[in-house]
């Protein structure tokens, strides 16, 4: 990872999952890719082995997911709770209704300022992606508009909390 790279905000809950994927990764994910290429290895020539070659892809997109892992992790800054609960901003659970869809039911959306955090049954959004720029400082009844690959698309901001990181 680039030194010039911002370092990652997340949650204390956020951190500590991606500890322990790390410890998983690099104990039983190491052992398991291990293993599965000593299998493919007995299967004879590794030249024309199909498990041997996705075998050692797995391992490949593993060790690059342990290196992001181990960068994230040192460089993590850990901030717990919005800075500021008078509008959305990071940390929150976003409740939002789509403008353009009739009787759309409001769908509730982490806003988190990492692709890396999760909340039980919903979508992340971070404060980077389109939609999380457009509702930032946003308040309750507020409408926002922003676009997106697949087009406009409009909502409008029914609730906001804050999130325990949990």
């Amino acid at each position: 990872m680039s030194t010039a790279q911002e370092p990652p905000v997340l949650s204390r809950a956020a951190l500590d999952r991606l500890k322990q994927e790390h410890d998983d990764l690099t104990t039983d994910g190491r052992r398991d890719i291990s293993e599965r290429l000593l299998r493919a290895r007995e299967l004879g020539d590794l030249s024309e082995n199909a498990e041997y070659d996705q075998t050692k892809n797995d391992q490949a997109q593993m060790e690059a997911r342990i290196r992001y892992l181990e960068w994230t992790i040192k460089n993590a800054v850990v901030q717990d709770g919005p800075i500021s609960t008078d509008a959305v901003g990071p940390s929150m659970i976003v409740t939002l209704r789509a403008l353009d869809e009739g009787d759309a039911e409001p769908e509730q959306y982490l806003l988190a300022q990492s692709k890396e955090e999760r909340a039980s049954g919903m979508r992340t959004i971070t404060t980077v992606s389109p939609l999380g720029q457009a509702i930032i400082g946003r308040d309750k009844g507020d409408e926002i508009s922003y676009d997106a690959p697949g087009g406009t698309f409009r909502y409008e901001v029914v609730a906001y909390e804050p999130w325990d990181g949990r």
